[in-house]
């Protein structure tokens, strides 16, 4: 068995095919690393020689590991793809992946911020100066859109539309969706835009384009983002664990709260199914049961 012939033509396929980012390429190569290893362990010769009771084996090997049933159903995950495509490639007549099912995994509860929480991370940036601008429009757009940190630094000047009040955002698998945002993130964008970050890009030798800029003129990374919010928390005293994502958890359920539909906030999160949205209704069972308590007649 040619493994790591194998290994280089489904990284092609994920990389061309699928358009998978890095990160999920590098989860993928790492799964399927462990995997050859526990053939060749076993003696099997070729990935057309695995049936279900070599998965199971396989299976128990991980759970040995102490690996968590989320990190079992990855892998799984990932192997039922890969022989997937060795399928379509014919070097397999089936998929034994096909027959094991998944394991449960509980779901957790994402974290949020209250109003009054993340009002007060409005009011400690020093609006006079280039990088408190940065980082309010940073706070502002985040809340505003629930994007991912990193659609957020990967922003350009030129996917701000300020006449319709959108963004355009490239997200996973490169698909691209416009997100509408309101006056708030529009007045910290356009103070920004037009004072702070024409400031900041003097530093550098020439400007990236990139919407949210360091200190010294170049793009903002995805840790520079993380450290942005920290210091905001820090400055408001607040004693809570404030991360980029956590802003997007936020955006979803102020939504589903207000009463926004379901498939609305899909959409504006980018979500390729429903159940990753589905997960927020859990935040807002709260609200919900005020109110069912309060418009029911026999409640």
């Amino acid at each position: 068995m040619n493994s790591d012939y194998l290994r280089e033509v489904f990284t092609e396929y994920l990389q061309v095919e699928k358009n998978a980012s890095p990160y999920t390429v590098k989860f993928y190569q790492e799964d399927l690393d462990t995997f050859f290893l526990f053939l060749e362990e076993e003696g099997i010769e070729h990935v057309k020689d695995v049936d279900y009771a070599a998965i199971r084996v396989f299976l128990t090997k991980q759970y040995e590991q102490k690996l968590s049933r989320r990190s079992v159903s990855r892998r799984l995950s990932t192997l039922r793809t890969f022989y997937r495509f060795l399928e379509r490639e014919e070097k397999v007549d089936s998929n034994p992946f096909l027959q094991v099912s998944q394991p449960k995994v509980s779901k957790p509860i994402p974290g949020f911020l209250y109003e009054e929480e993340i009002e007060k991370l409005f009011h400690v940036n020093d609006l006079t100066s280039p990088l408190g601008q940065r980082d309010q429009a940073i706070l502002e757009l985040l809340y505003a859109t629930g994007m991912r940190v990193s659609e957020c630094a990967n922003l350009k000047l030129v996917h701000v539309d300020f006449s319709i009040g959108t963004v355009l955002v490239r997200g996973k698998g490169n698909k691209e969706r416009y997100i509408p945002f309101g006056r708030y993130a529009q007045d910290a964008l356009e103070q920004y835009i037009h004072d702070g970050r024409a400031k900041l890009v003097n530093k550098a030798n020439e400007d990236s384009g990139s919407l949210f800029l360091n200190a010294r003129g170049t793009t903002l990374s995805t840790r520079g983002f993380r450290l942005v919010l920290n210091k905001m928390v820090k400055n408001a005293a607040l004693t809570i664990n404030v991360h980029p994502h956590k802003l997007r958890h936020t955006f979803a359920t102020h939504l589903l709260n207000a009463g926004a539909d379901m498939r609305s906030v899909q959409e504006l999160l980018g979500h390729k199914n429903l159940s990753s949205t589905q997960i927020y209704t859990h935040v807002t069972k709260d609200h919900l049961r005020n109110i069912y308590k309060n418009s029911h007649p026999r409640a």
